[in-house]
């Protein structure tokens, strides 16, 4: 599925408030962790005193990122130190605290080290780009770009207006491929998530489900796989420095590739703005994001095709995966799945009624399965953070510049902070549940925090809500396999066996 989708709609949705109840606010108890700090400063310890694995040691599975961060844990503690090379550390922390701590110390300009082969490949091309883009630049730089790209996305008006294209697409998939035999459902989900991508960012009605798009060297086809390159060599590009040589060509050919398709896209758009009498937002109509962008000052072009191009390579793939990890989830436990069904049934009184804002607002259940989802197979194993200044975290004095990556997905399943945390249980989310929990605010992040934080948030809950009530009012899933689905991380986290689903109609 896809972060994002588009339609011409000509109608107003009043405001709603359902994308705020998703997840709890944030609050801090930094205060006492910084009273706390204080009182112990006289017994900080050294960074090097931090325990973890040198770089001479046997290498973990870094494509089990979830288990050998709980390896870690149950070896070295709730602060780790793991030497990469000689004088390289990686800084991993699995305490609330600490990670509450880091993430409420960031300033102005969040940073990070990531996606460092689509830097090097988009200062190649100074033509095209003007910096390496939201996923790569940090500093100033980054804060000028967000700033003005997530416009489109943060404001809920703007994200409300794209409802009935998201129901619309989605009903589509599920009255036509749910039922389909299917050996591995992700590549649907993916195709879908393409499907949508091109629709609310660029107009573009690509049916990435018609016979043709369906071969494997067509253009949609193509674009997944230069999608799963970029981010599974990238990742290994970013951390394995003795490889970057001999995967590059293969970087590079996926990364033209998603360029030239990208710019086609931006290249179209701004051609048909140029001949048309009025925006599509002086019509009535819903204008995609590259028209909102097209049509503002303050983009350059350039600028708009990095954008156009994270856009490609991020939708495709990170909501695709949750879905999977949502269905899974509900098939393998039947009575959270009737529990869904029944609220998708009171609340769509007919499978083919719309979707609207006041109904998702009214889909508690709905809200509570997706949060548990995000604990359980979260998209990423934590927040990765570039230290802006000298922190003290579990007693170690840690230095400005290193390089931190909070273990969230490894902390959600620990009994210290889960009653029963590998069961899926989405009533521990519902205030008025009495397995409702208590859980700190910064252990469940499935789109980061703070300014850096995922810029589409909105329109993937969204997008995941309209899903899983669609599948629900309609359809019942099962497992279709012996073994629990795990996940790898490349770098996000992906489903690591085919996604054996099988629909049948209530």
């Amino acid at each position: 599925m896809a972060v994002l989708l588009f339609s011409k709609y000509c109608s107003i949705i009043r405001p709603q408030t359902y994308f705020l109840k998703l997840l709890p606010p944030v609050k801090s108890n930094i205060n006492r962790i910084s009273l706390r700090q204080q009182i112990h400063t006289q017994n900080v310890r050294p960074f090097d005193d931090i325990p973890g694995p040198k770089s001479g040691d046997p290498a973990y599975n870094h494509e089990r990122l979830d288990k050998a961060g709980l390896e870690k844990y149950l070896k070295y503690g709730p602060i780790v130190r793991e030497e990469v090379s000689p004088g390289n550390n990686i800084l991993l922390i699995f305490d609330t605290s600490d990670i509450e701590q880091l993430s409420l110390s960031e300033n102005s300009y969040p940073s990070r080290r990531s996606h460092l082969a689509v830097e090097k490949f988009r200062k190649s091309r100074p033509t095209i780009y003007n910096s390496g883009g939201l996923l790569s630049t940090n500093g100033e730089e980054w804060w000028k770009l967000r700033r003005d790209f997530q416009k489109g996305f943060s404001a809920p008006q703007a994200v409300r207006a794209y409802l009935p294209a998201v129901d619309e697409v989605i009903q589509e998939f599920v009255t036509a491929q749910l039922c389909q035999p299917c050996e591995d459902f992700l590549p649907l989900l993916s195709r879908l998530s393409l499907q949508l991508t091109c629709l609310v960012a660029f107009d573009e009605k690509f049916d990435c489900f018609s016979p043709e798009e369906k071969r494997s060297d067509s253009r949609s086809s193509r674009l997944m796989e230069a999608a799963s390159t970029i981010n599974s060599l990238g990742f290994v590009y970013d951390n394995v420095e003795s490889l970057r040589l001999s995967i590059w060509p293969k970087l590079e050919d996926a990364s033209l590739f998603m360029e030239e398709v990208a710019v086609e896209f931006v290249q179209r758009k701004a051609e048909s703005l140029a001949n048309s009498r009025q925006p599509a937002e002086n019509s009535g109509c819903v204008p995609s994001l590259f028209e909102r962008y097209l049509t503002s000052p303050n983009f350059d072009c350039k600028d708009v095709n990095g954008m156009a191009v994270d856009l490609l390579l991020a939708g495709i793939e990170t909501t695709a995966y949750t879905a999977s990890f949502a269905l899974y989830h509900l098939a393998r436990n039947s009575d959270a799945q009737k529990k869904l069904q029944l609220e998708a049934q009171t609340l769509l009184q007919s499978a083919t009624q719309p979707i609207s804002g006041d109904i998702l607002s009214e889909a508690s259940y709905a809200r509570a399965v997706l949060k548990e989802v995000f604990r359980m197979s979260p998209i990423s194993i934590g927040v990765g953070r570039l230290l802006n200044k000298d922190l003290v975290l579990s007693g170690y004095q840690i230095p400005k510049g290193t390089n931190v990556v909070t273990q969230n997905q490894v902390a959600c399943r620990l009994e210290k902070y889960f009653d029963r945390p590998n069961d899926f249980l989405p009533e521990r989310w519902l205030k008025e549940s009495p397995r409702q929990e208590k859980v700190n605010p910064f252990l469940v992040l499935p789109f980061g925090h703070g300014r850096r934080s995922c810029i589409a948030r909105r329109l993937a809950e969204q997008q995941l809500l309209t899903f899983l009530l669609r599948v629900a009012r309609t359809h019942c899933v099962t497992w279709n396999s012996s073994e629990p689905l795990g996940c790898i991380s490349v770098p996000i986290n992906k489903p690591d066996q085919p996604v054996k689903l099988v629909f049948s109609r209530l």
